[in-house]
């Protein structure tokens, strides 16, 4: 519903929000928690979620998954960063980029249940867009994860339809380690009791961190290379699994890593 008085630009409410926190990234679930308490607890109250962390390809993995969900005519609400233009490109509602007034209304919304507590501007702006997820609605969900996974703001949703942790490398060591092991784990940390974990091309090394995880909360895991794969022949994509072949074209996303990240969509 709309609200009832003006409401800034986005732009400008962007900007007070970004001054909210001295550092860019502080990776904590606590303010989250807080804040979302606070605005009645919009994560429970989304469409299905397909959580997605990784280092590489979550982007083209969501686009793979937007694109076939569409194309069976779901309703798909979308959630990645960072942005090209501008900032409404991060939130996608049932198939459309979220509209100036309505990214307002809810980043007021946000700023006033926040009531000045430190929090960093992913975590706010996270906030706003569960906010909306909440309230308009849609078949699925699909949410990356902005820096890790384990304690990353979007990490406050409860169990997800299922989670995705994409290829592993090194990256924000600063934040995540300096190991593969270290990275593994808090990527892992967005596996949740029962829910089906499908995870991309890793190194042992990470695998077998994320194998651990998985089931310590009795998830269910489909690994590529065990469970299922995926190569191109023949200008064909052929994706196997327990459930037999799929034979499809080749995605237009280009490099052949690409394939990799449609057969993980």
């Amino acid at each position: 519903m709309a609200s009832p008085h003006a409401v800034s630009p986005p732009d400008a409410i962007l900007e007070r929000l970004a001054a909210l926190h001295p550092k860019r990234i502080d990776l904590s679930l606590e303010r989250m928690e807080r804040l979302v308490a606070a605005l009645g607890h919009p994560e429970r109250r989304l469409p299905p979620v397909v959580h997605v962390a990784g280092t590489n390809g979550k982007g083209s993995t969501i686009a793979f998954l937007r694109a076939a969900l569409e194309a069976a005519g779901q309703k798909v609400h979308v959630y990645t960063s960072p942005h090209l233009v501008r900032f409404n490109e991060r939130i996608r509602l049932a198939g459309r980029i979220v509209s100036d007034a309505e990214l307002s209304e809810a980043l007021d919304r946000v700023e006033a249940a926040n009531a000045g507590a430190p929090i960093t501007f992913f975590e706010i702006t996270t906030a706003a867009a569960l906010l909306l997820f909440a309230e308009q609605p849609a078949d699925v969900l699909l949410l990356e994860v902005g820096l890790g996974g384990r304690l990353d703001a979007t990490n406050v949703i409860p169990a997800p339809l299922a989670s995705v942790i994409t290829p592993l490398s090194i990256d924000h060591v600063e934040f995540l380690g300096g190991t593969i092991a270290a990275i593994a784990t808090e990527k892992a940390g967005i596996i949740k009791a029962g829910a089906p974990v499908v995870v991309g091309d890793q190194p042992d090394e990470a695998l077998s961190v994320i194998e651990r995880a998985a089931a310590r909360k009795r998830a269910p895991l489909f690994a590529r290379g065990q469970q299922w794969t995926v190569h191109a022949e023949a200008g064909r994509l052929v994706y196997a699994d327990e459930d037999g072949l799929l034979d499809l074209p080749l995605p237009r996303l280009v490099g052949p890593h690409q394939i990799d990240n449609a057969g993980l969509a």
